[in-house]
């Protein structure tokens, strides 16, 4: 990855996770907010409808009361007590004054019980006149004591009512007077409710869930709304039911998280019967009689949650935007003086001593920049003293190799004309002898000079390869034809050449001229090491973008030493030989932009190993300045 990039990814890592905190940060004080308020809202809501639900209590209680404490009750007592105990006939006029008593007080319910529960008459029922009341002991006891809830059996079904019990009478066997109320949709309607809060009322008639114990006063006659199907709240009813206290949930109307709605259920228990053990009115073992659930949407909460994560997406999505620019401006004053210092230290890898970087400001970057020009101010002086001392140790190693080949051929040519000196004036009769000798020997050792002149002159006039598609293994196979003839000399012992070429090596770039004489110089090598016959084995093959060829011998092998310094001019460990032959295949794999090495074991042979660049490519590298050398 570049730097620009890194800066970028820094960059934009950077934005998101900064936005991404502060939508989180915002998202969860939303939520806070929203929770406490609703809890507010709940809270209110709850105690709304506990003072309505007290008021119409109250109003319960006082008109059950103004009902046994009227004239026509008060009548109905005496004569009832003036009757013969338990005896219902007596009470048989008494069977509509319930229900047009409870008409006059507008009340839902209304039952008047003798002093042993029996129902003398019943609004909601009348059929139950001359009936005991199966709850008559828990409802004697709340006499007075103001409403209390209550289900109601009626002839077809069963109602939840506010109910209020008061005695009436001065006799030993008092007269009850039972009123109430319905505890339905249109008590649930006069709560004054929040335009996205309701108000549902479950009645608790079984243990089990049904949609047709729920009141909610939000849904049509029936009780059936599409949108939101009622068997939804069944799974809280029925945790409410099994754990008897308090529970909230959040009930999904749709795949819409906006029609989520959160609802908080409350318990409602009424007064202790026979069906229910218990001694009071309060605690657990009152029964449940019906559920309140308080809903409140979660539109308005969803809504604001999608306008922060729109909010987030759209500052993120402009803060990544700036990212790039900041990159950008970064990339340019950063990353554009570090590009160029890559490519001054590249053009420097490949020979041009005389980059130089352009020097802007005096910040760090700047200071780099500096000192990279320095170091190649440096490098080039030191590269010109080096170059200049290599000259001068390459003239002296010239100049000595010179002499030492040239002092050879001159000791003979001295002595020979001292000898026809000394015949000359000694013995003149014998001088055409000597002359003839002499003249002899002198044309042999000028012979000998030619030839160390000739290979001098031949090493130094090195041609410049001539590059064209080349298969390196026909040149392989030209060598070695070249030879075939030698390696089967008669006179000496013979030569097994071996051929490992990969056949699909292909084409690179080369000289031919040059590359064959690099190889006749190596085979030549490799049989003056093979003098009582041997293995000569030449291999190809490819590596990457290289093309490797090798020369294998199983001659008596060099030593560590001796492969560090073959390739050295004039160096050579024969008895007849000028040093140069090696370093010319050196000087021509060199020019090809390639490098040969060298691997030896005394008694085990030798391997020279030629790697040349695969592609035109690579021979472009080479500076001009080394082929000059």
């Amino acid at each position: 990855m570049t730097f620009r990039r890194k800066l970028l990814a820094i960059f934009a890592l950077t934005v998101f996770v900064s936005v991404g905190a502060v939508a989180w940060l915002v998202l969860a004080l939303t939520r806070n907010a929203f929770e406490k308020n609703e809890e507010q809202r709940r809270s209110a809501l709850i105690t709304q409808f506990q003072r309505e639900f007290k008021r119409r209590g109250d109003e319960v209680a006082a008109r059950t009361e103004a009902i046994a404490n009227s004239e026509a009750v008060s009548r109905m007592a005496t004569a009832l007590n003036g009757a013969a105990s338990g005896n219902s006939a007596n009470s048989a006029e008494y069977f509509e004054l319930a229900k047009s008593v409870a008409e006059s007080h507008q009340l839902d319910f209304l039952e008047f019980l003798d002093g042993r529960g029996t129902i003398i008459s019943s609004a909601q029922w009348p059929a139950k006149f001359g009936y005991p009341e199966t709850a008559f002991e828990s409802l004697s006891s709340s006499s007075g004591q103001g409403a209390f809830l209550k289900r109601e059996e009626l002839q077809d079904s069963s109602a939840l009512g506010l109910f209020a019990v008061q005695a009436t009478g001065v006799s030993e066997n008092p007269l009850y007077v039972i009123g109430g109320r319905r505890l339905d949709k249109d008590f649930l309607s006069a709560l004054d409710l929040p335009a996205d809060m309701r108000v549902l009322l479950y009645q608790n008639r079984s243990e089990h869930f049904s949609t047709n114990s729920l009141l909610d006063p939000s849904s049509s006659e029936n009780g059936a709304d599409a949108a939101r199907p009622a068997d939804k709240l069944g799974p809280l009813i029925e945790s409410v039911q099994r754990h008897n206290q308090e529970m909230s949930g959040t009930v999904s109307w749709s795949s819409d998280p906006a029609d989520e709605e959160m609802f908080h259920a409350i318990p409602l228990r009424g007064a202790v019967g026979k069906d229910h053990p218990g001694k009071d009115r309060a605690g657990k073992d009152q029964p449940l009689l019906a559920i309140l659930l308080v809903g409140n949407s979660r539109r308005s909460y969803v809504e604001l949650k999608r306008r922060i994560g729109e909010s987030a997406l759209l500052v993120g999505g402009g803060g990544i935007l700036v990212a790039m620019l900041l990159s950008s401006w970064a990339a340019a004053r950063v990353t554009r003086p570090m590009e160029q210092l890559a490519r001054a230290a590249r053009d420097i890898g490949a020979g041009n001593w005389d980059t130089r970087v352009e020097v802007h400001g005096s910040d760090e970057v700047a200071q780099l920049a500096e000192s990279f020009n320095r170091m190649t101010a440096e490098l080039l002086a030191q590269k010109e003293r080096l170059v200049q001392t290599e000259r001068v140790a390459a003239w002296r190693e010239l100049a000595r190799r010179l002499a030492h080949e040239l002092k050879n051929p001159l000791f003979p040519l001295q002595l020979t004309v001292e000898n026809l000196t000394r015949a000359r004036e000694q013995s003149p009769e014998q001088f055409d002898e000597v002359f003839r000798e002499s003249a002899s020997t002198l044309l042999a050792e000028i012979s000998n000079l030619k030839t160390i002149v000739g290979r001098f002159s031949e090493f130094s006039k090195m041609p410049h390869p001539q590059l064209q598609a080349l298969q390196v293994n026909e040149v392989v196979r030209g060598v070695v034809k070249l030879f075939q003839a030698q390696l089967q000399a008669p006179g000496r012992e013979p030569i097994v050449c071996k051929l490992e070429l990969d056949e699909n090596l292909g084409t690179t770039a080369a000289d031919p001229d040059l590359l064959h004489r690099a190889l006749s110089n190596l085979v030549l090598n490799a049989m003056d090491a093979m003098p009582n016959g041997g293995t000569l084995t030449l291999r190809s093959r490819r590596d990457h973008e290289k093309v490797i060829i090798e020369v294998s011998d199983t001659g008596t092998g060099m030593t560590g030493e001796e492969c560090e310094r073959i390739f050295t001019p004039y160096y050579t460990s024969k008895q007849h030989g000028t040093g140069l032959g090696l370093a010319i295949v050196q000087s021509v794999v060199s020019d090809h932009g390639g490098r040969i090495s060298a691997r030896s074991e005394p008694g085990r042979g030798t391997t020279f190993v030629i790697e040349l660049p695969d592609s035109l490519e690579a021979l472009r590298n080479i500076p001009a300045s080394k082929h000059a050398e």
